[in-house]
């Protein structure tokens, strides 16, 4: 009896398939991404510079501390409620703030909420022109 030999034959995977899904699934990530981003909020950030700005009207300083203590022009204030803040800027301000520039330093360990406490505020008392003071870093050091 003579057995014929057969063939080695590489056996073969067929990718077409798997080519079709990956990429439908391609585009269904592409189509379902939003590109646009509506919802995000565009702030221009401010720079501080070196060169010191003289200015005719001395500005209301609110200096925050790192417990998240308020002083108004280097007049500390008996607790940190919002309503005892608006009553030293009344009394600082004047109830017409309107073209009153306001200056809030605060400090490095304060509490993001008591800034931004201290600018809802001003903002509702009418102060437009609010700086925030920076520190400017020297070079090399």
């Amino acid at each position: 009896m003579k057995f014929s030999r057969r063939r080695d034959v590489e056996p073969e995977i067929n990718v077409t398939s798997l080519i079709d899904v990956v990429l439908l699934l391609v585009m269904f990530f592409m189509v379902s991404t939003s590109f646009v981003q509506d919802g995000r909020l565009r702030i221009q950030l401010p720079e501080s510079s070196a060169a010191a700005e003289n200015r005719v009207t001395d500005p209301v300083v609110i200096a925050i501390g790192a417990d998240g203590g308020y002083r108004v022009n280097n007049q500390a204030l008996v607790n940190q409620a919002p309503e005892t803040l608006r009553a030293a800027l009344v009394k600082v301000a004047g109830e017409s703030a309107r073209g009153s520039m306001l200056t809030i330093r605060a400090d490095a360990r304060a509490t993001h909420q008591a800034v931004v406490t201290a600018m809802d505020v001003a903002g509702r008392l009418g102060f437009v022109q609010v700086n925030i003071a920076t520190v400017n870093q020297q070079p090399g050091g």
